[in-house]
């Protein structure tokens, strides 16, 4: 088992060799749909996990293990929150956490989630390749059944260094301490495709990078070669031996970006939580690169 956990991924068939034919699974396995979408697109995503799942697999709400004093978006909550609700799904120090969503593309919110419990001191955590997309295309398992674990004791603690604020990316803009990568689509970061929230233009920070979350994907879903990552960020001149902060919309997809730098070795990648919501709306106007409308005061 150290072997996936230190790459960070685990196949379908691995997973599907610990489902019993009776649908259980290991109590030193937690398997978590971490399923969560943009509005535009009109999906349930805890409606979804309630008509199929993988059998013996939990709902892990990205909407409600947050913040709900932030004005932003599922913004990381606090270690003690986090430690109740990874307890709720009968996770503690000895389990391995294997986390998945729904996304057509393979892999989309479950990578946040895969970084929220690294963050918080769980590194026996996975995302499971391809996602339910290719569980279901593979023939695998499923069910509408939701097991009730008995709680947990978890204990978490909350690594500030991997986690920056506005005013930290802020300062960056003149100290240049860090290179930020943006994991939106490139019409967006460029300011010329609407973002999918109201009141906030498109546009990105200046000085960063765009390496959009779904290039790190093969056309089946499934994540690249470590050879094929590894290329990608040479491309763009990143060199993974120096401080990383990804960003997206709202802290979702740059998490992509992390887990594709961890696969080619970087375990400290940081995110910028607000991401492109709290920079727009706090920013100011020539903070806001944009070949579009950009910001007005």
């Amino acid at each position: 088992m150290q072997a996936f956990l230190k790459h960070g991924l685990v196949t379908t068939k691995w997973l599907g060799d610990r489902i019993s034919s009776s649908g259980s699974i290991s109590p030193l396995l937690r398997i978590l749909d971490a399923s969560w979408y943009l509005p535009h697109l009109n999906r349930n995503p805890l409606q979804e996990f309630q008509q199929q799942h993988i059998p013996g697999a939990l709902f892990f709400d990205l909407e409600g293990c947050c913040d709900h004093s932030s004005p932003y978006e599922h913004m990381l909550p606090s270690a003690k929150q986090f430690a109740e609700y990874a307890g709720s799904l009968a996770v503690d120090k000895q389990t391995h956490v294997v986390v998945y969503d729904g996304s057509d593309v393979g892999c989309f919110s479950a990578p946040r989630v895969w970084w929220m419990f690294r963050v918080f001191g769980h590194h026996n955590v996975s995302v499971l390749d391809g996602g339910f997309r290719n569980w279901l295309k593979e023939g695998y398992p499923v069910t509408a059944d939701v097991i009730s674990p008995a709680p947990t004791n978890f204990e978490a603690t909350r690594n500030e260094r991997w986690i920056k604020t506005f005013e930290e990316v802020e300062r960056n803009l003149k100290t240049k301490e860090f290179m930020v990568v943006d994991a939106r689509a490139e019409g967006r970061f460029k300011g010329i495709q609407p973002e999918p929230r109201q009141g906030v233009e498109p546009g990105h920070i200046p000085g960063s990078l765009n390496m959009p979350f779904y290039s790190f994907l093969t056309e089946a879903g499934t994540m690249k070669s470590e050879e094929e990552l590894r290329s990608m960020f040479q491309e763009k001149n990143v060199n993974l031996s120096k401080p990383l902060v990804v960003t997206c919309g709202s802290g979702v997809t740059a998490c992509q970006v992390a887990l594709a730098a961890y696969l080619c070795g970087k375990e400290d990648t940081m995110v910028f939580d607000g991401a492109w919501c709290e920079w727009f709306l706090r920013a100011k106007p020539e903070q806001v690169v944009s070949e579009g409308k950009g910001k007005s005061l």
